[in-house]
């Protein structure tokens, strides 16, 4: 059971024309609902996040072949698009929310599509997708200040918890980013697991505050679907995206090495 290699599905968009600054990561209508049939077609049991995460914490045994589908910021077509398909197979989902994006009250201007609103969240709460936090404004974590860290963090669990009446466990990093002091504050403000991008399968040994998930977007084609969800190629399929990120996360390390140096002469 420990040894368990599960493939976490990272979701954005589920849209038909979404503008340019959500496409790359956006799945069309069609392929979504051929991605649900295809996991239903292989036996595939999907889990929410916080089901996943009390197996590996109490040692109860995971479903057989257990997949995770997520979706970050919350984006309108996840609640027209993709609810009916999960609905379809009676699929659990879980949405990761940036509280400041979505319409309504706490509305910031700052989605890049439309948005969902709160009813609609609502709704995917009820129809059993677990419901998430992904910060309120969606901001590089391990780039703020702890002020604005733990902002972003008690600002979305509050606003979550006001809306549904029940507390986020869990929480997925903006843009995948974090850090150890990111992790901390995580844990430290109440959510009870966490996952990144990574693109590789999520093992209990990652801990509770960095499982890793699988891009999929729009270039991702069905056959790289399959293998991707079976755990084969996984290397190869993402090697370009653990190489841009590596780079970039030495970039961070520097920008954040040097806000730090700053402050300390400020």
């Amino acid at each position: 059971m420990s040894d368990t290699r599960v493939p976490i599905l990272m979701y954005h968009a589920v849209a038909a024309d979404p503008n340019d600054a959500t496409r790359a990561l956006s799945v069309t209508p069609e392929a979504f609902a051929e991605q649900m049939a295809v996991l239903a077609g292989r036996g595939l049991t999907p889990v929410t996040t916080a089901g996943l995460a009390a197996c590996w914490r109490s040692g109860r045994p995971l479903p057989d072949r257990p997949v995770l589908i997520t979706f970050d910021d919350g984006y309108e077509g996840v609640h027209r698009h993709a609810l009916p398909a999960l609905a379809k197979h009676g699929f659990p989902a879980t949405l990761f929310v940036s509280t400041g994006w979505l319409r309504g009250p706490y509305d910031t201007g700052g989605g890049l599509d439309t948005m969902l609103d709160w009813d609609q969240v609502r709704e995917l709460a009820a129809q059993g997708v677990e419901i998430g936090g992904h910060s309120h404004s969606h901001p590089q974590l391990d780039q703020v200040s702890d002020a604005t860290l733990r902002f972003e963090l008690i600002h979305c669990k509050e606003i979550v918890s006001d809306q549904l009446g029940t507390v986020p466990a869990s929480f997925a990093y903006p843009y995948g980013y974090s850090s150890r002091r990111v992790r901390q504050a995580v844990r430290e403000t109440g959510y009870a697991q966490a996952l990144a991008v990574g693109n590789g399968l999520a093992r209990r040994a990652q801990g509770p505050y960095a499982l890793r998930r699988l891009t999929v977007r729009r270039s991702t084609g069905i056959e790289e679907f399959e293998r991707v969800i079976e755990g084969r190629g996984i290397t190869r399929t993402f090697a370009g995206d653990r190489a841009l990120t590596k780079g970039y996360a030495m970039v961070r390390r520097a920008r954040q090495a040097r806000r730090l140096v700053a402050r300390s002469w400020g």
